[in-house]
């Protein structure tokens, strides 16, 4: 065989291993593998232990830890999924309008995937947060809902937040709206609208009302409510977002939000259990253990009996509603491997 032609089959060959080993240490995902990455994705507090029960085969780029840290004397029990979205990962918001529970959602999702967390708030039926994969929205956040005014039911149009990851792997968090007919337009503005119970309606929201907006540029999304954090500080919007969800008492909790290097932190808290006497959190509280992770921004999610969080197929929290039993919910986020 010529010399030169030999030599180029060699070197093919080596380029060839040498992408398969980059490939594996990147990390596919290999259950039976309890290797598991030690170098931190974001720096928590000593609060934070790292779940390596619940990592076994997982790649570089998501992680898994608990807290049992009393607040105020109270039990806490809380799981947090880490993960780089640049990492060959994915947030992937799923929908299915007749509902399901999380665990089912995370068994049914075809592919390599890691954790499963219950999404927005839903009734009967349909979802009322928006749900978008891919660029299609499949479910848009509430665009009225009607409050007493002067004695009458009256239409108030609601600005609340939501969480996006664009095209290019990067998280944001704000509030939106869906401006015009169907799905809409999703308008992102830098405040909500200032919406107050036992005030006058504001107007529908628009391209600049309830400030100038901007198209929002992301590729999947959930929406939620209230925001909990917002470039870095706290602003617990429930007011202006017209969300009552027993806010200031202590119950199950999630939440989803990211730090400022876009490493995205999901989060469950425990709650209402009797059997394990884990009262849960409340806004306030959550909020304030998402700045403590990093977070430079996050919203809140679907909680109480809804909050649910499966990791590797394995149940974290318990669940609240009588029994431990896993509640139907219509949306639910999966980070699992990009196909």
């Amino acid at each position: 065989m010529n010399i030169k032609l030999n030599f180029a089959i060699i070197l093919v060959a080596a380029v060839s291993i040498l992408s398969a080993c980059s490939k594996s240490k990147e990390g596919k995902y290999h259950p039976d593998k309890p290797v598991v990455d030690s170098t931190p994705l974001v720096s928590l507090s000593s609060n934070w232990k790292k779940s390596i029960q619940l990592m076994g085969g997982f790649p570089n780029g998501v992680q898994v830890y608990e807290n049992h840290t009393p607040i105020n004397g109270k039990p806490v029990l809380a799981y947090t999924v880490i993960f780089d979205p640049k990492a060959d990962l994915e947030l992937k918001p799923v929908l299915l309008n007749a509902g399901k529970t999380v665990s089912n959602f995370y068994n049914d999702e075809p592919g390599d995937k890691y954790a499963t967390i219950n999404g927005g708030f839903f009734t009967t039926g349909s979802s009322l947060s928006l749900s978008m994969y891919k660029g299609i929205v499949e479910a848009i956040n509430i665009k009225s809902l009607n409050r007493t005014y002067n004695g009458v039911s009256t239409p108030y149009y609601p600005t609340r937040a939501a969480f996006g990851i664009s095209a290019k792997g990067v998280p944001d968090v704000t509030w939106i709206y869906h401006v015009g007919t169907g799905n809409g337009t999703i308008f992102s503005y830098a405040a909500p609208a200032a919406n107050l119970l036992g005030s006058a309606p504001l107007p529908v929201p628009t391209a600049v009302i309830p400030s100038v907006g901007a198209s929002w540029d992301v590729s999947a999304a959930i929406g939620g409510s209230p925001m909990l954090i917002k470039n870095g500080e706290i602003k617990i919007t429930d007011e202006e977002e017209l969300i009552v969800i027993d806010n200031t008492s202590a119950r199950a909790r999630s939440a989803i939000g990211y730090t400022q290097n876009g490493k995205v932190i999901i989060l469950a808290v425990e709650g209402g259990n009797t059997t394990t006497g884990v009262a849960g959190l409340t806004l306030a509280q959550i909020a304030q253990m998402m700045k403590d992770m990093g977070c430079v921004g996050a919203i809140n999610l679907d909680g109480g009996g809804s909050t649910s969080l499966t990791v590797n197929g394995k149940q974290t929290v318990r669940p609240s509603d009588a029994g431990g039993v896993e509640r139907k919910v219509v949306t639910a986020l999966i980070v699992k491997e990009i196909p």
